[in-house]
């Protein structure tokens, strides 16, 4: 791979153009324009901006040009696989695929390849769409960071633990990439780098051949440039069926816009971590919420809103202890094998998880879904449609030794609730996503309102 001797950085704006492969399927369906045509600008795209921006953990061009042939012959032929055959989609390096190495972020695990694709690779591969190589992830997804600059600006970081799959779409070179969240690590990288973000209801969508951190907190998720592009991959995805759920509610055609008439504004530990010349950023995209007709209920108005507030934030701690105790399997091993090719992160946690028995983690599960309640409880008791704060704590901040705060992602992780973050907001000339979340199985509800948020109108 060549670097380019004066890499093209653009400069973001909120009207940065995002890729969209919904709006490029037609013109292949007419037989005007080919899969293989767009895989070659695509591969142009990450061949020059990828020394720069350091995406991708391994590329393996050739077999993309490979699939996306295969692509091209099924359209000719009038048999596409479905609404993504041909769609290039970045693979998180710490989900499995089984013709291109699993390195989890970690030099001990450099170039291990398994036997087999995670579940949600496999549905992807069936539903026609091609594995765009391995994008960078912070070491197991929670440890140290990968070599991976913000998709905007380099000397910011991209976030994590997501890294790679944030600033390949943000930069637009990909219209979608797999992710997970255990913390924040799919709704942050989204929020940084100035795309669409989504993580489901914990469960809804597989996975299987993912590696684990924590089984309550483990959510896979997707980074696109648009919501039909993520929903018909979450489609795609949870056909394949995962263990305990029976599916993915309104999976199919993208959800058809809904109006907001009523959102809850949390404020929460996070908004103490926001710069004062930032918060007036945040008020007036609620403002503009409000101009359109929703009312904006909050700590300030409902004492419902100031009592979920303090019950979340005296509980958020138990989220990481929570992680700590259920990824003592397989560190431990890791740690004891390999010593301290295994980052002071993991160490950490491992230590921490001593001090907690099983006692200790009955009591912070009862604690866990003692806050799902509660959350759930307070939407309907206001008759609202989702809750709504900042995706991240402000734009991505300069360096890369910290990939950012995690504390108003935590939240609906430790819930296992659905959220978005939506491109909508920009401070120090970097975008920074506003989070929309809902309550369990509201995913489709959820998208509704998240299209009408970004300024789509109802039929």
């Amino acid at each position: 791979m060549q670097s380019p001797t004066s890499p093209s950085i653009p400069t973001y704006s909120p009207s940065t153009s995002l890729p969209s492969f919904a709006a490029l399927r037609p013109a292949y369906l007419a037989g005007t324009r080919t899969p293989r045509e767009d895989m070659e600008a695509t591969i142009a795209r990450v061949l020059e901006r990828e020394p720069s921006l350091s995406a991708f953990a391994h590329l393996d061009v050739e077999a993309c040009r490979r699939a996306a042939d295969a692509s091209t012959a099924r359209y000719r032929e009038g048999r596409p696989l479905g609404s993504l055959d041909g769609c290039p989609v970045g693979i998180k390096d710490i989900i499995e695929t089984f013709d291109m190495p699993t390195g989890y972020g970690n030099a001990a695990f450099a170039g291990r390849r398994g036997e087999r694709d995670a579940a949600c690779v496999t549905a992807l591969r069936e539903a026609g769409a091609i594995p765009f190589g391995k994008t960078v992830t912070t070491e197991f997804a929670i440890g140290g960071p990968g070599p991976t600059v913000n998709a905007h600006d380099p000397a910011r970081t991209p976030g994590g633990s997501s890294s790679g799959s944030g600033a390949a779409v943000g930069a637009g070179l990909l219209p979608l990439a797999l992710g997970t969240q255990t913390q924040g690590s799919v709704l942050r990288p989204a929020s940084y780098n100035g795309c669409f973000g989504y993580k489901g209801t914990l469960g809804l969508l597989p996975t299987g051949g993912v590696h684990p951190l924590s089984a309550s907190h483990d959510h896979l998720g997707l980074l696109g440039g648009g919501l039909d592009d993520i929903w018909a991959a979450a489609s795609a995805i949870a056909a394949i069926g995962s263990p305990g759920h029976a599916g993915l509610p309104g999976a199919g055609g993208l959800p058809p816009v809904r109006r907001s008439r009523r959102l809850v504004r949390l404020y929460l530990q996070g908004w103490e971590e926001v710069e004062a010349a930032h918060r007036g950023i945040v008020d007036a995209q609620f403002r503009a919420l409000e101009e359109r007709g929703v009312e904006i209920v909050s700590r300030e108005t409902s004492d419902a809103v100031h009592r979920l507030e303090r019950h979340l934030d005296d509980g958020i701690a138990g989220s990481l202890a929570i992680v700590a105790y259920e990824m003592r399997f397989p560190y431990r091993d890791y740690v004891a094998r390999h010593g301290t090719a295994i980052g002071p992160r993991i160490h950490e946690l491992l230590e921490r998880s001593r001090d907690i028995d099983a006692g200790r983690y009955a009591q912070l599960l009862a604690e866990q879904a003692a806050a799902r309640d509660l959350v759930a409880r307070t939407l309907v008791h206001l008759d609202a449609d989702a809750y709504a704060m900042p995706a991240a704590s402000g734009p991505a901040q300069k360096g890369h030794a910290f990939t950012g705060s995690r504390t108003y992602l935590a939240y609906w992780s430790w819930l296992g609730f659905p959220a978005f973050s939506l491109p909508l907001m920009v401070a120090d000339g970097m975008p920074w996503g506003l989070q929309l979340a809902g309550t369990a199985h509201g995913d489709a509800r959820l998208c509704s309102l998240a299209r009408w948020v970004c300024g789509e109108d109802e039929a």
